[in-house]
């Protein structure tokens, strides 16, 4: 009986991590939600986002500009 209950945890202990390997690993579970959800998160560029965040980075820029400048004249 032992021997039995030994065998049943072994087979358990090495099927699932393969199981779970073979399933994470398809191309369609692969498709359907890692890549949908990464479209979700990291949604694909628009023309007004771009341009909006260019436009923050230039403002942001200037003002670092500036800023470095502040400091060198009162040196």
């Amino acid at each position: 009986m032992g021997v039995k209950i030994e065998m049943f945890r072994m087979m358990l202990y090495l099927s699932f991590p393969v199981t779970m390997f073979w399933i994470s690993n398809q191309a369609e579970y692969f498709e359907e939600y890692i890549v949908k959800r990464k479209r979700e998160i990291f949604p694909p560029d628009e023309e007004s986002r771009r341009k909006e965040l260019e436009n923050f980075k230039e403002r942001m820029r200037v003002r670092r500009e500036q800023q470095i400048l502040k400091k060198m004249s009162e040196n």
